[in-house]
């Protein structure tokens, strides 16, 4: 076992690290399209 597989700096599940990335990742995108739905719609 090597240095860095002793001294782990975080001991957190990494899906919890994965799954809040996809979620933080997805409403941002899900928040562009709204936008732009709405200024699509009220635009017309």
């Amino acid at each position: 076992m090597n240095e860095f597989e002793k001294n782990v700096q975080s001991k957190r599940n990494d899906a919890v690290d994965s799954a809040v990335g996809f979620i933080v990742s997805f409403g941002f995108f899900a928040t562009l399209f709204i936008i732009a739905t709405l200024v699509n719609f009220f635009g017309s």
